[in-house]
């Protein structure tokens, strides 16, 4: 019987099911809908969110709760961060006492600000350096058709982060580890905003020289901040850090890229949720970042602007200009 399970079946949760599976170990993927489940389940298929990829015999689907995590030595969680409490909630009576807990999630809470893996500490009553984080480079389809990269895993257990490391390894998906936690959650979380910076000017039409600018001052910019909240610099020039920042921003598969791209071209919030099908966790962490970035003092112009393109107070073609509209400065 599998001692693995993973929470949440859209494009990552099953993505990183068959990394696992493809990794050697029997893996049960829990979603709440029954059909995605038994589509898992007996046609080795996740039409909606990874359509065209053949599943491993590994992976098995269920859309009962206590029977998937039943006895699981690693759970890990992929479910959108605002709804991760309350999932939580559900999954307590049925989690053993030592069962590793694993998130593949990149965002923060919006009504508290708090990263998933606090959001678990806090919910679960479980230890700092018992909860493991994963995050990288990580476009969800690239990876299921098998496309080679890497990812961090980090827990302040070095020793636990080897395990996740082992389970979730395979021939075209590597892990390093290591201990930062803070700044493994905040590379996923802040890399998303800029990508809707890099989505907002391409919808509005802008090149190259307008998206390295952003990325460039982007990355210095969240850097910044991840630092001052306790991020050890080195993980934000690492996998979780440039490296997710690259991939999110470069890439029309990216769903912060694309949510972007809507704003950039006149669409409001409420209009990007109706058109795309799953989250875009950047849009969710803009207000929650800024007040910590208030509360500490710390300066990120650049979601500033991102903030007053999706209120409507700051139209999308002016978010590039604005980069340059506050005198000389070093850099």
């Amino acid at each position: 019987m599998s001692k693995v399970a993973v929470i949440g079946a859209g494009s990552w949760g099953t993505t990183f099911a068959k990394i696992i599976a493809d990794g050697g170990t029997d893996v049960v993927i829990w979603s709440r809908s029954k059909q995605i489940a038994d589509e898992i389940q007996f046609d080795a298929q996740n039409r909606k969110y990874l359509p065209g990829i053949k599943l491993p015999n590994k992976l098995s689907g269920t859309s009962d709760l206590g029977a998937a995590l039943k006895d699981k030595k690693q759970v890990y969680v992929a479910v959108p961060t605002q709804s991760l409490r309350l999932m939580l909630q559900s999954m307590k009576p049925h989690l053993n006492p030592d069962t590793i807990i694993v998130s593949l999630m990149k965002g923060v809470e919006k009504a508290s600000g708090l990263r998933p893996s606090e959001i678990i500490i806090e919910e679960l009553g479980i230890a700092k350096d018992s909860v493991v984080v994963v995050s990288g480079p990580n476009l969800a389809i690239e990876i299921a058709r098998k496309e080679p990269t890497a990812a961090v895993v980090a827990c302040e257990d070095i020793e636990l982060a080897k395990i996740v490391a082992v389970t979730s390894s395979n021939d075209y998906f590597h892990t390093f580890v290591n201990d930062d936690v803070t700044g493994t959650e905040f590379g996923g979380v802040l890399k998303n905003l800029i990508a809707l910076a890099i989505g907002i000017v391409d919808g509005v039409g802008y090149g190259n020289n307008t998206r390295a600018s952003i990325m460039t001052r982007g990355l210095a910019e969240v850097s910044a901040f991840a630092v001052k909240m306790g991020a050890k610099p080195e993980t934000m020039a690492g996998l979780a850090g440039l490296g997710d920042l690259i991939a999110t921003c470069a890439s029309p598969l990216s769903r912060n890229f694309r949510a972007g791209q809507l704003l950039g071209k006149g669409h409001s919030r409420e209009e990007i949720f109706e058109i795309m099908d799953q989250t875009a966790e950047g849009l969710a962490s803009v207000e929650p970042i800024l007040a910590i970035a208030k509360a500490q003092k710390i300066s990120m112009p650049i979601v500033k602007q991102i903030n007053g393109v999706i209120s409507g107070t700051l139209a999308p073609e002016r978010i590039a200009p604005a980069l340059t509209s506050d005198g000389p400065r070093s850099e």
